[in-house]
């Protein structure tokens, strides 16, 4: 009986047809940069031939197109895109994305190892190749109440399974420059593996002792000079262009030919309804080719740079003995698939038909107590109050003083100065706590909008205008088991059911693309202008985490503050 291998042999020297060729076009080689006009010949999920004329049992005809190995997103939260990694893997996989690198960072910090082993079950089943990283920061910090604790012998069952890289992005940066003990057990664990990074402007000193750790990978890079610093000293720079956090046209002047194998592209994240409109990593690639990037940089950092930067020795080439992950692209510059190749398979709608469900879990994660819309105020202080300031297109908010005006005994919003009101609820059944602040750049005018998804751990967020709108937007979200909510003068004008850990949504991506866009209509209505308003919602707590700040030779000081000091 002819093996895998002698199959694969016979058919890459011509001595059998190969199981499918693709004939007439040509490829993208990332080694020279030419395009060579050539026969592709596949055998199972492996290229076997390049350069030569091969006979085939599928021959397709791809005469004009051009082929160039399957994009790689090498850091993302499926959670975050709302749908599951079934319906991630639905929507996703057509623009080009054959392998998605992801850290369950959010679900984890939901419902802790239940939700790794989700994602575990469903990268066995999914037709692209996800591979998961172990949560490294759960909780994300000690000043938030989160619904799950992993510490390393938590996290040290699952490091030997098939689709685990190693530790995901390792966030509490200040617990790893003062030895955390924490943070140590889990970084001494993980040497020699792969270690993710996330250090936004970490430099000098402080940034060498956190890669004496073994860390060398980074997202969080959000300009040329920092992401430079970090090439220098040892790291793989991930461009990210995802629906909040938006870094590509800042770090164009690093993608060149020179640095393209230190450099990888990546979302973090991108919803269903941001995808229909622009694409997915498709998108990084053709906005960066127009606005000048040389295209053989833009495509080495789309797939061979990103495999070699996460150990995925066998794809990111058109070549024999690499794996058949390919797109057929009708130019290099639009970057449209025309026909996608996932392991050898060509993906069709009737592909994803042969997957076999995986069933989900955190239905029931939301456990808040009701709330009153006297909850929401906030009684009167002389003296200037904290007020998060929101930057459109980035996650990282600035720390702001006001006085602000007060009618009665209580504080009051400032549509003028547009500021208004934010709360922060547990919802994990664990203590009640409630947090009232207040936050400048939403633009809301009127209404409410409140959100499971609350970054790191996931409690209810609210923005608003009205107590009593807030009240109503917090309530509805434990009617629905998470999600999104928009209340307008007493009423529900749009929301989004979430019931997955309050993060992810039971309906088919398709849905929840076309609901986000009636919720973003109602979000405008409340007088928005940002771009994504429910995701910027989301991101609204982490100025609950300690407030560093890098001195003058990158030393991390902390200062921790909560949204009322």
């Amino acid at each position: 009986m002819t093996t895998r291998l002698e199959s694969r042999i016979d058919q890459g020297t011509g001595r059998k047809p190969a199981d499918i060729v693709l004939r007439g076009g040509r490829f993208f080689d990332l080694v020279t940069g030419e395009l060579v006009a050539s026969d592709i010949a596949i055998c199972g999920d492996t290229i076997v031939g390049t350069c030569e004329a091969y006979d085939g049992a599928e021959v397709i005809d791809i005469t004009g197109r051009i082929v160039v190995p399957g994009f790689i997103d090498t850091h993302l939260h499926i959670e975050s895109s709302l749908v599951t990694p079934h319906e991630f893997d639905r929507c996703v996989l057509p623009y080009g994305v054959t392998t998605a690198i992801c850290d369950p960072h959010e679900i984890a910090n939901v419902i802790g190892t239940e939700g790794i082993q989700f994602f575990l079950d469903s990268s066995e089943q999914t037709i692209m190749d996800i591979r998961v990283q172990l949560s490294s920061c759960v909780p994300a910090t000690h000043l938030e109440t989160a619904g799950a604790d992993l510490p390393i012998e938590r996290l040290l069952p699952f490091r030997d399974h098939p689709k685990v890289i190693g530790l995901a992005e390792f966030m509490n940066f200040p617990g790893v420059i003062h030895k955390d003990p924490i943070c140590i057990a889990k970084l001494e664990a993980f040497q020699g593996g792969h270690i993710d990074g996330h250090a936004p402007l970490l430099s000098g000193l402080g940034l060498n002792g956190y890669l004496s750790a073994g860390i060398r990978t980074e997202h969080e890079a959000t300009t040329a000079e920092e992401a430079l610093e970090k090439i220098r000293k040892g790291m793989h720079i991930l461009v990210r262009e995802g629906s909040v956090s938006k870094d590509l046209h800042a770090l164009m002047p690093i993608i060149t030919e020179r640095l393209s194998p230190f450099l990888a592209l990546c979302t973090d994240d991108r919803n269903p309804l941001d995808i229909a409109e622009e694409g997915h990593l498709d998108y990084m690639i053709r906005t960066a080719i127009a606005h000048g990037v040389e295209p053989l940089a833009i495509y080495r950092a789309a797939s061979i740079s990103a495999a070699r930067a996460f150990g995925l020795r066998d794809r990111g080439l058109v070549a024999p003995g690499w794996r058949a992950d390919l797109v057929v692209l009708d130019s290099l510059e639009n970057c449209k698939a025309q026909m996608v190749f996932s392991a050898g398979r060509r993906v069709t709608p009737e592909l994803f038909e042969t997957r076999q469900p995986v069933e989900p879990v955190g239905l029931d994660s939301v456990k808040a107590r009701s709330i009153r819309s006297a909850d929401f105020l906030v009684p009167v202080k002389t003296e200037e109050l904290p007020v998060i300031g929101v930057l459109p297109g980035k996650i990282i908010t600035e720390h702001r003083r006001y006085r602000l005006p007060s009618a009665g005994n209580q504080t009051t919003v400032d549509l003028a100065r547009d500021i208004i009101k934010v709360a922060v609820i547990e919802r994990h059944g664990k203590n009640g706590n409630h947090a009232n602040g207040f936050v400048q750049g939403f633009g809301l005018k009127k209404g409410a909008i409140a959100s499971t998804v609350g970054h790191d751990s996931h409690n209810i967020c609210v923005v608003g205008v009205s107590e009593e709108d807030m009240a109503l937007a917090a309530n509805r979200l434990s009617d629905i088991r998470g999600g999104f909510v928009v209340v307008e003068d007493g009423k529900v004008t749009g929301e989004i059911a979430l019931p997955i850990a309050g993060l992810m949504s039971l309906e088919p991506f398709e849905t929840v693309r076309d609901t986000l866009h009636d919720l973003r209509q109602a979000a405008y209505a409340l007088g928005t202008t940002l771009a994504e308003p429910f995701l910027q919602v989301a991101f609204l707590p982490l100025p609950v985490i300690p407030h560093l700040k890098i001195s003058d030779r990158g030393m991390v000081d902390v200062d921790a503050f909560s949204l009322l000091d």
